[in-house]
C-alpha cells in the first residue's frame, strides 16, 4: 500500500531522491507535525537530511535506522525548537556534521550557509536560498526537481511570520525568489503534505498576504493609525479559532511594521 500524509513513524518516499519522516509532535503550530526530510541520490548509500526535527529520542532514532547511520550532511532551515531541537542527539547517535543559517546550530562545521551556495555531497546538488520572513534565517533548499521551504511555505495554510525577527517586505520578496524557483519543481514543505508543483502555492501565498494588508488597511481605517496589533487581530482574524490568535498577532505586528515604514517612504 502507498503511504499518505501523515505517516508517522515510516519513511514516506516522495520523489525519486526525498523521502520524509514525519515527527510525532502534531499541534496548533506545527500542524500534523514536522517534516525531516530525507535525500538520497539514486544508487547512494549516504544521504542528506534536512531539519532533524523536535528534541525527541524516539525520532531521532528513528532518523538514525532510515539513513543507517550515513548521513553526510544534515542542514537546518531555521532556528526554531521544533526544527532544531533534535540536532544534538542526532549528532550523537550518527557524527553527522550539521549546518545551519546561523553559527549556533553548527556541528563538526565553522561555515553558516550563505545564499546562492551550492552543496554538492552525497551524490546530490543542493543550492542554497535564502527566504526570509518566518524568520530572518529562513533558507529554502532547491534540488532538481524539488524545493524544501521549511516554514516558509507550508503544506496546508499560512504560515506565521515571526514579530521578534521576522519582516513582510524580506518575505514577499522570499517568495517572490520561489516563484522562480520552484515553477515545475515539487514542494517540499517543514509541515504539511507536499504539493507536485511549488508555483501556484508560492502565488497564492502571495495573493493571501496582500488581502490581508487590504483587510489590516480597512481595520485601520475604523480603529485609527496608531490601532495595536492584538486590536486589529480582533477585527481581521474575527472568525478564527481565539487560540490562534497570539500567532496571528505576531504576523499582524508584522503587517503594521510594513504598512508604517510604506507611510514612512
Amino acid at each position: 500500500m502507498t503511504l499518505t500524509h501523515p505517516a508517522y513513524g515510516q519513511l514516506r518516499q516522495v520523489t525519486p531522491t526525498a523521502s520524509v519522516l514525519l515527527a510525532d509532535n502534531p499541534g496548533q503550530m506545527t500542524l500534523d507535525g514536522t517534516n525531516t526530510w530525507i535525500l538520497r541520490a539514486r544508487g547512494g548509500s549516504d544521504c542528506v537530511v534536512i531539519d532533524p526535527g523536535p528534541k525527541d529520542k524516539t525520532h531521532s532514532e528513528a532518523i538514525a535506522r532510515a539513513t543507517e547511520g550515513n548521513i553526510a550532511l544534515t542542514l537546518v532551515t531555521h532556528r526554531h525548537h521544533d526544527h532544531t531541537g533534535g540536532v544534538d542527539h542526532l549528532v550523537k547517535l550518527t557524527g553527522t556534521p550539521v549546518r545551519a543559517g546561523t553559527p549556533e546550530f553548527l556541528r563538526g562545521s565553522d561555515a553558516p550557509l550563505i545564499d546562492g551556495e551550492v552543496i554538492e555531497t552525497a551524490g546530490l546538488r543542493i543550492t542554497v536560498l535564502d527566504t526570509p520572513g518566518h524568520t530572518k534565517d529562513s533558507v529554502s533548499f532547491v534540488l532538481d526537481d524539488a524545493v524544501l521551504t521549511g516554514d516558509t511555505i507550508l503544506g496546508s495554510g499560512t504560515t506565521v511570520l515571526d514579530s521578534s525577527d521576522g519582516a513582510l517586505a524580506d518575505y514577499l520578496a522570499s517568495l517572490d525568489r520561489l516563484v522562480e524557483a520552484g515553477s515545475g519543481r515539487a514542494l517540499l514543505p517543514a509541515h504539511g503534505p507536499d504539493h507536485p508543483d511549488l508555483e501556484p502555492v508560492a502565488r497564492y501565498y502571495i495573493a493571501h498576504r496582500k488581502q490581508r494588508l487590504d483587510q489590516v488597511r480597512e481595520a485601520l481605517r475604523e480603529l485609527g493609525p496608531d490601532a495595536g496589533a492584538m486590536a486589529v487581530v480582533r477585527k481581521v482574524y474575527a472568525d478564527v479559532d481565539k487560540r490562534l490568535w497570539l500567532a496571528a498577532r505576531s504576523s499582524v505586528q508584522a503587517q503594521l511594521e510594513y504598512l508604517r515604514a510604506e507611510q514612512d517612504r
